[in-house]
Order: C-alpha cells, then structure tokens, then sequence
C-alpha cells in the first residue's frame, strides 16, 4: 500500500510539472511590455519638464494613439506654443503651427530629433519605430524581479540604435529601465521609469526620466510625467487626419 501511494505521488507530481506555464520567450516579454505601453486605443495627460543647468522648461500635452500605425499630439502648454498639433500615421509625421498656419511634414531624417527641445526624440513620442519587430532580442539575465533584455537591430532596419538593453518587471512587465547604444557601443542615453500605478488592469510606470549621457550634457534629464492615462476607448478615425491638425489645435 505504502508503495502504491508513493507511486500515485510521483505520477501527480510529475503531471503537476507539465502543467505548469512555460517561463515566457524572450520575444514574449518584450511584446507583453509593448502591449502593455500602448494598448489597442490611449489617451494620454502628460506634462513633460526639461531641466539644464541654465534654464528649465516645462510642456503639457494631450495624445491620443491608435495601435502603432497612428497617433496625434496637442500641445496645450506653455501659451506659446498652446496649439501646435502632431499627426502621424505609419511612417509619416506632420506638425500644425498655428502661429504662421502652416503645416510641415517632417522627413523621416528628423525623426530622431530632438521633440520641442526635450531629451526625447520625434520618434519617441509618436512611437514610430518599433522594438518589437526592428530588433532581435537576447536574454542577458535575470533575478526574482526582473529581466535584463539585449535588442539588436535587424539588418533591414531603418534604426539609429546600435543596441537597447531593457530591464524588464518579471510579474507585470512593465519597464523599469531602458539603455541605448550607439552602433560603436557607446552608451548615448538612460531612460528610468518609475512610480508604477495600476490602472486600466495594468501596472504603469508614471514617471519617465530620459538622461543623455553626452559630455556636454552631464546634468541634464528630461522628466515626462503622465498625469492621466486610458486605454481601449472609441476614437473617431477622423482624429487621424490632416484635417484635425487644423481644427484641434483651437
């Protein structure tokens, strides 16, 4: 008897080991914080403070986004610049400014321009690359709480980055930190997310500090703070459109 139970023991243990979930792919965490950073539909609050050792500045904005493919921006702070709209759909980016009524499309050689001054790129804020499908991804490490992620450039991508390591929350899989790399593997900028809060039945982080690590720029950081944050609601296509560059920025 004694033998017969150690035998049902051993069989519902082993049973209890294949059904447990298989440790996430690589290529799965990366994707599963992709997801969670932007969502089918958003809608985003933010007010970003750029901070130098000679002056400081500080933005708000609106910004919708409808998966990757398309996103538009509202500046609605400071008076200035109150108004001034981006669109992007696809690959292409355009700006409103109502100051000289004009709209400028940007060439895709701007995209990783500086936005508005900030440490943050063109790129970055409408999210046009994307690390999921642009890089191969390698798993350097991991501890109870997080993973350390390479992304290396795919041959046919139209990317700066020579290489991002990430690290990567282990349970929900937001971001913690991520650093980029020039093609001579130099380390160009450090962006830090913290204050995570759950909202929408994820965890976010909140707070996003970009820090250039240039010489000339040692002390300087970029601080984007997300003030109010949905995702998966109705937005009309129409949001998406040359059009609303016009009439949103009033």
């Amino acid at each position: 008897m004694k033998k017969l139970w150690m035998s049902v023991f051993t069989i519902l243990f082993i049973l209890s080991s294949f059904c447990q979930a298989a440790p996430p792919t690589v290529q799965e965490i990366i994707q599963k914080m992709d997801a969670l950073m932007r969502g089918k539909t958003s809608y985003w609050e933010m007010t970003i403070m750029v901070q130098t050792a000679r002056w400081e500045r500080t933005i708000k904005l609106l910004s919708w986004a409808q998966g990757t493919e398309k996103s538009f921006i509202k500046i609605t702070y400071p008076i200035k610049d109150k108004g001034v709209t981006f669109l992007k759909i696809n690959n292409d980016m355009w700006q409103y400014i109502p100051k000289i009524e004009k709209i400028i499309k940007f060439p895709p050689s701007m995209m990783l321009q500086s936005w508005m001054g900030t440490d943050f790129s063109n790129d970055d804020l409408v999210k046009e690359s994307s690390t999921v499908h642009d890089y191969t991804h390698v798993l350097l490490s991991e501890d109870e709480k997080s993973y350390e992620i390479e992304s290396l450039p795919k041959e046919e991508a139209a990317v700066v980055w020579g290489k991002i390591v990430s690290r990567v929350d282990k349970t929900h899989y937001y971001p913690i930190k991520q650093e980029y790399y020039d093609e001579d593997n130099a380390l160009i900028r450090r962006l830090t997310y913290t204050k995570v809060i759950k909202t929408s039945g994820r965890y976010l982080p909140t707070v996003w500090t970009m820090e250039p690590m240039d010489e000339d720029k040692v002390g300087n950081k970029t601080i984007l703070k997300l003030d109010k944050i949905e995702f998966d609601i109705p937005l009309d296509d129409s949001l998406f459109s040359l059009r609303s560059l016009r009439t949103l920025s009033k």
